[in-house]
């Protein structure tokens, strides 16, 4: 089952996660205010299914509400969500092959807008 949970940070912040089963698949920054990371999983609700993918691996470039792959320095790939305003919203572990990459983004992308929101903060 995939989900959304609002989990508490150090210095009185949260944070969001998306899950597949127990697996975080993505996470957000620390936001001062429960109401920013609510937020957060409101917009990628909202805009994560419609959003295409920029493979910056590839030198492909974007703007907007975008997905995009990144090569980590050992060669291994990740996910970033990014806004319209270019700040990065949530981030993903590193995956040893791009279509694992590339499922992450279309889990996200599918099961994102109908998933709950659990608040374990």
């Amino acid at each position: 089952m995939h989900k959304f949970k609002i989990v508490e940070r150090k210095n009185d912040q949260f944070g969001v996660q998306f899950l597949y089963n127990s697996e975080v698949m993505v996470w957000s920054e620390s936001y001062k205010g429960k109401a920013s990371a609510k937020n957060c999983i409101e917009s990628l609700k909202k805009n994560a299914p419609g959003a295409p993918v920029v493979d910056l691996s590839k030198g492909e470039s974007g703007s907007g509400y975008r997905f995009e792959i990144e090569k980590s320095k050992d060669g291994q790939f990740y996910v970033r969500f990014r806004a319209s305003n270019n700040e990065i919203m949530v981030r993903s572990e590193t995956y040893r092959s791009k279509t694992s990459a590339k499922n992450c983004i279309k889990s996200v992308k599918e099961r994102g807008p109908g998933a709950p929101t659990i608040d374990e903060s």
